[in-house]
Order: structure tokens, then C-alpha cells, then sequence
């Protein structure tokens, strides 16, 4: 029996999903040189390098408002909303699956339906993402654009000091998510039905 087709990425989720793709590898491609510049020369010139991150850094931010309008009006945000009572069981249901099961071809505890784009971890792992990380790394991105805008000082310790800091920690997490995200993506029906699913919109 064939899998039932669903229409789940609408064309306004699949144009922020490859912007958002495609600005985020422009960050971390601009801020490891920035990061790892030195007087003997960087990867990409400093002054470039700079100049493409902050562009990017700004349209990931429209890009970011941009998703949250969009939903809000779509409705899509449903598929982020957690059910509380027995979460937990259900996310280590779905951990043991990617541990062990996927590689013993179990059928997938939470497969994708109308209305369960999302298993468990995916959830979880999406709101942090989302809803949490990306607020920080762009109100973080923008307190280092304007660099005015910080506190002083927070116990003792430089206020762009602990900026950039942050910065820096939440964009290797984003960076670390984005690589086991595309591993994961592998884990469909062939090795690139999930990617192709980002393309038409039908799962």
C-alpha cells in the first residue's frame, strides 16, 4: 500500500526555507573568516567579509518576521504547538528511533500526516530553533551592528564582550543544527525524497 500524498509545504514556506537556507550559509561562511581572521590574511577579505554578513544577517531578519506573520495567518503554526502531558515519553520514543530503529528499518513511531508534520524531537528541536535561538542571534547580531545600543557592562564584564559571546555560541548551535538537520533529512522514503518534498511542497 503507497504512502497518501500530502500537500504540506505551501510555496511561501518553501521560498522562506531556501532563503533562510541560503542566508544562513552566507553567515557561517562570513563569520568563520571573521572569526578566524588574523594580520597574515583571511578566507574572504575583512571588509567583504563584514559587509555580506550584516547583509545577510538583515535579510535573515525579514526573513525571520516574514515567517512569523506568515504563521500566524496560515495557520501553519500549528504544527509547532506541544502537547505537554506525555511529551517526554513520545520524545523518547522518537530519540530511541534515530538511535536504533531507523537502522533496523522499524516502521517511524510518529510518521507525517495532515496534521503531524512534526514528530516529537523535530518539535522541540524547531521551536528552540525558531522561537528561541533566532531571536537571540538576531537581537545579538543587531547589539553588535550597533554596538551603542549595548549595556555597559553586566557584573564587571563588557557588555559587547558578552554580546558577541552569545552571538558566537548560538550561531555554532544554528550551525550544528543546520548540518544534523540535513542528515536527518536523508532519513525519508529514498535518500532524497525529503529534499525533493522543499521543491514541489507534496510529502
Amino acid at each position: 500500500m503507497s504512502e497518501e500524498k500530502l500537500y504540506l509545504y505551501p510555496v511561501w514556506l518553501r521560498i522562506w526555507h531556501w532563503a533562510n537556507a541560503l542566508m544562513f550559509l552566507v553567515l557561517i561562511i562570513t563569520g568563520l573568516s571573521l572569526q578566524y581572521s588574523g594580520v597574515e590574511g583571511t578566507f574572504i577579505r575583512f571588509d567583504i567579509a563584514v559587509k555580506y554578513h550584516n547583509i545577510a544577517g538583515i535579510i535573515l531578519t525579514i526573513n525571520f518576521l516574514f515567517f512569523v506573520l506568515a504563521n500566524r495567518i496560515s495557520g501553519n503554526r500549528k504544527y509547532y504547538r506541544i502537547k505537554y502531558k506525555g511529551f517526554p515519553k513520545r520524545l523518547m520514543k522518537q530519540f530511541r528511533y534515530y538511535v536504533y530503529g531507523v537502522f533496523v528499518h522499524e516502521p517511524k513511531p510518529y510518521p507525517i500526516s495532515e496534521k503531524r508534520k512534526f514528530n516529537p524531537l523535530q518539535k522541540l528541536s524547531y521551536v528552540m530553533v525558531m522561537f528561541v535561538m533566532m531571536p537571540v542571534i538576531i537581537i545579538t547580531g543587531f547589539g553588535l551592528l550597533f554596538p551603542e545600543t549595548n549595556i555597559e557592562n553586566v557584573f564587571g564584564l563588557s557588555g559587547i564582550y558578552l554580546t558577541d559571546l552569545l552571538h558566537i555560541i548560538t550561531g555554532f548551535v544554528l550551525s550544528i543544527f543546520m548540518i544534523v538537520h540535513i542528515y536527518f533529512c536523508t532519513f525519508g522514503k529514498t535518500l532524497g525524497s525529503d529534499f525533493k518534498s522543499m521543491f514541489t511542497g507534496w510529502h
